[in-house]
C-alpha cells in the first residue's frame, strides 16, 4: 500500500470515528431531526403543488376542447349558411 493510500484510509477512519460521534450527540440528533422534518415539510408541498398543478391541467384541458368543438361547429355552421346562399344566388340568376 502507498504512502497516499494509507493517509487516504487513516483519515477514513478519523472521520468515521468522528462522524459517529456526532451522529450520537443530542445536539445532532436535534438537528437531523428539523432536518428531516423539514425535508418531510417540503415533500409534502411538493406534493400539494404538483395535485393542484395536475387538476388544472386538466381543467386546462377540458376547456380547450370545448373550444375546439364551438369553433368546428361555428365553422361548419357558416359553410352551410354560405352553400345555402350560394344555391339561393344561383336560383335567382336561373329565374
Amino acid at each position: 500500500m502507498n504512502l497516499l493510500s494509507a493517509r487516504l484510509v487513516g483519515y477514513g477512519v478519523l472521520l468515521g470515528t468522528v462522524g459517529v460521534k456526532i451522529l450520537t450527540s443530542d445536539d445532532a440528533k436535534k438537528v437531523y431531526t428539523h432536518c428531516t422534518a423539514a425535508a418531510m415539510r417540503g415533500v409534502d408541498e411538493v406534493a400539494r403543488v404538483y395535485t393542484a398543478l395536475k387538476e388544472n391541467c386538466e381543467d386546462i384541458g377540458v376547456d380547450a376542447k370545448e373550444i375546439n368543438e364551438k369553433r368546428a361547429q361555428a365553422k361548419e355552421a357558416k359553410m352551410i349558411a354560405d352553400a345555402k346562399a350560394f344555391l339561393e344566388s344561383c336560383e335567382e340568376k336561373d329565374a
